[in-house]
């Protein structure tokens, strides 16, 4: 290995590990409102619905904002962007913290969710643009296990955190957290390999181009069963393991809540392995659909048996969570099988369109399931006040997300197969 090219992988491994470490962060912000559900009811007296919308506002903004992050990546690439997101994301996180009503915790989950929402579509445009295209779902994969490091710390270590020193101080921390991030990716990525040790150009967007290019990804039909795939598997794994698995676990199932948390960190854990596993296992079989396939029924099973309300002693129980962290991570492959489907320059807005899919359900699903609950709530109140649920109405609630994670399977039969490489033709 060349001079030039070692200082090339240097370059680009450096680039991809600031932004691998900002998804982190990404992924605590979208998952921490289930580590301290309890707390945030407690903090602002909310019921089943506001705690829904509150923790879904993240995804409101994250969606609307996926198709335009995909656009600003393709154009005016992606450090000047993740720079303004760590910027926004801190601003965020710190009002969150320092919020004295619901209203302003509203608001500052909203900035949070904007500042972060670049985030990921930025990590995928680096991926594409610096690697090799063989090794586009494992790095992919490689990416989604470091980041899921952020929703293991939302799970159980958030919790005891939240217990022992108080859950503002931990946002308050986390915003000059984001601001650090921000800062090194600016001084560390660069857009394109030819850019590194380069002036930076003045960036250029062409508004002709840019929805010549969008209406492309959107008109192309290879596109939606990825999106629907994210849509389904994806965004029931947002509203669950986000915000209603420990309620669920603790009011439906009896467990503490360290035993809960333990539980949800472990559905963390197992995703994150198994993103690594599923987008290895494609790359090294030169298929995508087959994979998708098959763990997203997987994952559609083990709804059945969460719904079935049957005691399980808690090997098994855990053991139950981290099949389903494994055959979660189906929903990663869904930005290559759209990425592949597509020219290849436009690679951030068709994974960003796919990417919306979950993001979206996310958004609808999480005060959904709040909804359903408080139609049925009988009347129970805790003995600090907060409404009290019975099983049956988490069971109702949640019977929403088996149904989006079941079209999600469905939809997998309709992936175009790619075999790992780009197969986007122009047309004659």
């Amino acid at each position: 290995m060349n001079a030039l090219q070692a200082r090339h992988n240097r370059r680009r491994t450096l680039a991809l590990a600031v932004v691998a470490a900002a998804y982190v962060l990404s992924f605590f912000q979208r998952f921490a409102p289930a580590g301290i559900a309890q707390d945030l009811v407690a903090a602002f007296n909310s019921t089943a619905s506001s705690l829904g919308v509150l923790a879904a506002t993240y995804f409101y903004v994250y969606t609307v904002m996926q198709i335009p992050t995909g656009i600003l990546v393709d154009t005016l690439g992606p450090r000047r962007i993740l720079l303004l997101g760590g910027i926004v994301g801190g601003g965020g996180s710190l009002l969150f913290g320092m919020a004295p009503s619901l209203e302003v915790a509203l608001v500052g989950r909203t900035l949070i969710g904007l500042g972060v929402s670049v985030t990921f579509i930025a990590m995928l445009k680096i991926i594409a643009v610096w690697f090799e295209e063989r090794r586009f779902a494992t790095l992919v994969g490689l990416s989604m296990l470091i980041g899921n490091l952020g929703s293991v710390l939302a799970g159980a270590p958030l919790s005891w955190l939240a217990q022992t020193t108080g859950w503002r101080g931990v946002f308050v921390g986390v915003a000059g957290v984001s601001l650090l991030l921000g800062v090194g990716c600016w001084l560390l990525v660069r857009d394109r390999p030819e850019s590194a040790g380069a002036p930076a150009e003045k960036p250029r967007f062409d508004r002709t181009v840019v929805i010549a290019g969008l209406l492309s990804v959107i008109r192309n039909r290879d596109t939606w069963p990825a999106a629907v795939v994210n849509f389904g598997i994806a965004g029931s794994f947002f509203a669950f393991a986000g915000l209603w698995a420990t309620p669920f676990l603790t009011q439906a199932h009896g467990m503490a809540r360290a035993v809960a948390a333990n539980h949800v960190s472990l559905y963390f854990a197992a995703f994150a392995v198994g993103c690594v596993l599923i987008g290895s296992l494609s790359d090294r079989l030169g298929k995508r659909k087959p994979v998708l396939v098959a763990s997203s029924h997987v994952f559609v099973l083990i709804w059945l048996v969460l719904l079935s309300g049957m005691a399980l002693p808690p090997a098994a129980s855990y053991a139950l969570f981290a099949l389903m962290g494994l055959s979660t991570a189906s929903f990663t492959l869904t930005w290559a099988c759209a990425k592949e489907v597509n020219p290849p320059l436009l690679s951030g807005m068709s994974t960003s369109v796919t990417n919306m899919g979950g993001f979206l359900a996310g958004a609808l699903l999480q005060p959904a399931v709040g909804w359903v609950m408080d139609w049925r709530w009988a009347g129970g109140l805790t003995d600090s006040g907060a409404r009290l649920y019975a099983p049956g109405d988490y069971r109702t609630g949640l019977l929403l997300l088996a149904v989006s994670a079941a079209l999600g399977a469905l939809a997998s039969w309709r992936i175009r197969e790619t075999g790992c490489r780009n197969i986007w033709r122009a047309p004659a």
